[in-house]
């Protein structure tokens, strides 16, 4: 086996080339520096990625597959043979490949600076301040006694003092932005808990950054002397940023509109600040990652440019370069060098005093500022999450000659393992599942038959989709004596990515501010100019969540809400030249979901421009809807929404009854075919009040009906349609949407060319829904309310 310390060995190893002349000429590809790096980095993320896949289903942050991943490249798993690891990684490239890491690293560093707003750290709370204190300071305590076991068994002959700071770091550190992602699966990390955690893991990561200054100048061969001096040179370091940079970058954000791009020589200019920076705080002694860092927090958080600049780095950074620091460390860890019983006593030692140190600081201390018991213990597993700042942390001090192989292998794998039970521990200890009383309004037909408030719910995910949304909730408003109340919730698909994090922390302080950033300036005064000039309530949410879970947002929060109707955006989106084209297959999934899972009734709806590119005015809607009723429960649906919207002034309704001939086979139930009588019977004696034309028709087949549905559609500004309506053959061969049912699916289909959009009803109904007894919340839905002031469960009936 070949070990680490011949791995190491580079100096009488001849330097590579860059490039070769090609199998043809003889040339081994993998003795040159560049195909042996593109074949490495190509490993690196087929193999972490893999792992990642693998272990979605238990949702384990990508951190915990790039860090197995790494330990399996290196000398631990497949790095035990030695003919891989003198092909793939040998001790010549292992020098470029640490330097290729580090610089991805240096960037990341930049991108998790972006992501700390000082200014809100300074309105951090006293609980999030004494947490993040207690979780610091308790398990640093525990360290000064691990350091002395690892010192007087494995570390014989390490300086104390550098060896306690680093320990201390590594026990005590709390990994932001893996925290951000776990509580993200768990769906808290807009709840109360989450906030708490994220407010203490952001004022933990500034003190573990400091704490690893303090760590680095102690660690240097020099006279004690030369640390006081790296202190001194650090602190006159970030002074002349906060003097100096600081106004540079504000001048940079001032000078970046929002809603633009941002110029490319600003983005290359911080890009060499950060290099700079790197460069500084490297000749200093305290590592270049410092300087990167601190550039990052330097950064104003003010408009889109922070987001804009982290969109610029991250893709490329994150999903390629990341991974390649892990194998990095995973070349250097070989948990063959725990062997025996000591160490794995050690390893043992080492856990316990981590999860100890900052569970019971924790617990204790949430428990004095009066947080629950359940939330206390579960806010205890989340600070000790750790990840790739304790992974640096570690690598520093091995390349410093702190810590030993030995050493670096149990704390590894104690980062690990106490990462890898953070989401179990807490799913199974805090789970805010409370029995919600079933509400009665969960129809349209029922919602609007009452003087209570209409409740709709109305998702949307992209600008496009604005307008369209206002025009249709305007055309629903009815009258003013029954209340329609409009929950707009704006669907945001939360990545890996760091900017999914930064989205989450804008919109948790400020609805409005948030969608300025994601939306432009015009979104944001059409919702409210809306607001103020409409009778309709309407209150802006935003789900944050994987799209994997995203139909759970909407369905948690569409019965908190108690609405009767959910409207939910096709997965087909209007493009310019007036075609339908999916927006991908998980949004479609989404809808799926909810039409299976509803607690209410759920519209789609196919937006083909709905009221035009703008938002409409009351007083100028002019929109003929045409409603296309053959009988069934969903049809009783849209007749009682149509009827609703009927009541509107600018609103022109036809509704077309198609009759079945004799030739026509219709399995309709008796009792189907009284409801549907009686339903037309009480549509007719409200046609006299509203501008209301109703006619029927008779049909013998599919031609029939194509044909007469493409002569409505050449007047008609919105069809209404039933998702599963009882009469009519299928309309469309081969449909790609069947949650749009046989009309609805044709009337989306290509085969129909018309500028009129479509919404098909789903009628809700309590047969089929698991939720009809009792529902029940489980971890609760990331979902932020625009303000507080606009909480309603006081409304609630």
């Amino acid at each position: 086996m070949v070990t680490r310390s011949l791995l190491l060995n580079t100096t009488c190893e001849e330097a590579m080339k860059t490039t070769s002349e090609g199998v043809w000429q003889g040339d081994n590809p993998l003795h040159f520096a560049l195909p042996l790096l593109i074949l490495q980095i190509c490993l690196v993320v087929v193999v972490t990625r893999s792992l990642a896949f693998v272990l979605k289903p238990l949702r384990q942050p990508r951190v915990i597959a790039e860090i197995i991943g790494g330990v399996l490249l290196g000398p631990s798993a497949l790095g035990r043979s030695s003919t891989f690891l003198e092909s793939v990684f040998p001790s010549q490239s292992l020098t470029m490949l640490d330097t290729v890491a580090n610089i991805g690293l240096l960037f990341f560093l930049f991108l998790m600076g972006l992501e700390i707003d000082i200014r809100a750290i300074r309105r951090t709370g006293k609980s999030a301040l004494v947490i993040a204190f207690a979780g610091i300071q308790v398990p640093f305590m525990l360290s000064i006694g691990t350091s002395l076991v690892l010192r007087s068994t494995i570390i014989k002959g390490a300086r104390q003092g550098p060896l306690e700071v680093f320990i201390g770091v590594a026990l005590s550190i709390t990994a932001f932005p893996v925290l951000a992602r776990i509580l993200a699966e768990l769906k808290l990390l807009t709840t109360e808990l989450g906030r708490l955690a994220m407010s203490a893991a952001a004022l933990n990561d500034v003190a573990a950054w400091i704490l690893l200054a303090l760590a680095i100048a102690l660690s240097g061969s020099g006279s004690p002397l030369v640390s006081v001096w790296v202190l001194l040179s650090a602190a006159a370091f970030i002074a002349f940023l906060a003097i100096a940079i600081r106004p540079i970058l504000a001048w940079m954000v001032r000078m970046s509109p929002e809603g633009e791009p941002v110029r490319e020589i600003y983005v290359c200019g911080i890009f060499l600040i950060v290099l700079v920076a790197g460069f500084v705080t490297d000749a200093i002694g305290i590592h270049a990652l410092f300087g990167a860092f601190m550039i990052g927090i330097m950064v104003p958080k003010e408009g889109s440019f922070a987001r804009l600049l982290t969109e610029k780095v991250e893709e490329l950074v994150s999903s390629l370069f990341l991974p390649l620091y892990f194998v990095s460390s995973g070349l250097k860890t070989n948990v063959a060098t725990i062997s025996g019983a000591k160490s794995w006593a050690l390893l043992v030692l080492v856990i316990i005093n981590a999860c100890v140190g900052k569970i019971i600081g924790t617990v204790v201390v949430s428990l004095l500022v009066r947080i629950p018991v359940r939330e206390a213990v579960a806010m205890g597993f989340l600070m000790n999450t750790k990840g790739l700042v304790e992974l640096i942390v570690l690598n520093i001090g091995r390349d410093r000659k702190v810590l030993n192989d030995e050493a670096f292998a149990i704390l590894v794998l104690m980062a690990l393992f106490t990462t890898f039970i953070t989401a179990p521990v807490v799913r199974a200890v805090y789970k805010p599942a409370r029995p919600m009383a079933p509400y009665k309004h969960r129809t349209v037909e029922c919602a609007t038959g009452m003087d209570s408030e209409f409740r709709v719910m109305a998702c949307f995910y992209t600008n496009q989709s604005i307008p369209s949304v206002i025009n249709l909730i305007e055309s629903s408003r009815g009258t003013k004596l029954r209340r329609l109340a409009v929950y707009a919730m704006h669907l945001v698909e939360l990545s890996e990515r760091p900017s999914s994090i930064s989205m989450v922390q804008i919109a948790r302080f400020n609805w409005w501010s948030f969608w300025r950033r994601r939306g432009g300036k015009m979104v944001e005064v059409a919702f409210k100019a809306y607001q103020k000039l409409s009778p309709v309530s309407l209150r802006p949410i935003t789900a944050v969540s994987h799209s994997s879970s995203m139909h759970d947002d909407i369905i948690t929060c569409a019965f908190n809400k108690r609405v009767a109707l959910i409207i939910l955006p096709s997965h087909r989106m209007l493009q310019f030249d007036g075609s339908l084209e999916s927006t991908g297959h998980a949004y479609h999934v989404v809808n799926q979901r909810v039409l299976c899972n509803s607690p209410c009734s759920v519209a789609i709806l196919v937006d083909r421009g709905f009221g035009g590119p703008a938002q409409v005015s009351a007083k100028d809607v002019n929109y003929s809807i045409c409603v296309l009723y053959f009988g069934g429960r969903d049809d009783r649906e849209v007749l009682a929404y149509a009827s609703h919207m009927a009541e509107h002034p600018g609103i022109s309704l036809t509704v077309t009854r198609f009759m079945a001939a004799n030739s026509l086979s219709v399995s309709q139930s008796s009792e189907d075919k009284t409801a549907d009588e009686i339903a037309i019977e009480a549509f007719k004696a409200k046609k006299e009040e509203t501008a209301i034309n109703y006619q029927e028709m008779v049909v013998e087949d599919r031609a029939e009906v194509a044909s007469a549905i493409k002569d409505m559609g050449r007047c008609t500004d919105l069809f209404l349609v039933g998702r599963s309506p009882s009469m009519p053959p299928p309309l469309f061969e081969n449909q790609d949407s069947p949650e749009l049912g046989p009309v609805g699916g044709y009337l989306a289909s290509e085969e129909f060319s018309t500028r009129a959009s479509t919404l098909v009803v789903k009628c809700y109904d309590p047969d089929s829904d698991p939720c009809s007894k009792q529902y029940c919340m489980e971890g609760g839905p990331s979902v932020v309310p625009a303000t507080p002031d606009q909480d309603i469960e006081a409304e609630l009936d």
